[in-house]
């Protein structure tokens, strides 16, 4: 059975990306960058868990609504991991110094100029240029 995982693209009013530059100590893709988000609990569901997991990470606590399923797809990495993934998205009117660092090395709005030129996790690497190339992303851009 699939791990399930809950993850967030928020978009800042410049349209930037934000991602998590994970440490030394993550149990997966350790000093890599990845999307914010994390492990559905047994007796949660996948939003839910989004908006859970964004408030313990990031301090952020989003108004329920707030969030747009985006991807609803599975993922296996390299090493057989495999993950059943929900890709949640929102504009919203943040930065850098409104993010409380819960979890990792930091967190941070990235311009999506410079997403490629990142070590990304190899789920990232799979979703996140997608996701930058989506009708979802242009129109939360076009929201700021």
């Amino acid at each position: 059975m699939p791990t399930r995982l809950a993850v967030l693209l928020l978009i800042d009013r410049r349209g930037w990306v934000l991602l998590q530059e994970r440490d030394e100590h993550a149990p997966r893709a350790a000093n890599q960058w990845g999307m914010p988000g994390g492990h559905v609990e047994d007796d949660e569901d996948f939003e839910p868990a989004a908006y859970r997991e964004l408030a313990e990470e990031t301090g952020i606590d989003l108004p329920p609504g707030s969030l747009t399923l985006w991807r609803d797809a599975e993922y296996t990495y390299p090493d057989g991991h495999h993950g059943h993934y929900r890709i949640f998205a929102a504009a919203v009117d943040l930065a850098d110094a409104d993010i409380v660092v819960g979890e990792g090395r930091q967190i941070v709005f990235v311009d999506p100029e410079r997403v490629a030129g990142l070590d990304l996790a190899g789920s990232s690497r799979h979703f996140v240029p997608d996701f930058l190339g989506s009708d979802l992303y242009r129109s939360l851009r076009s929201t700021r």
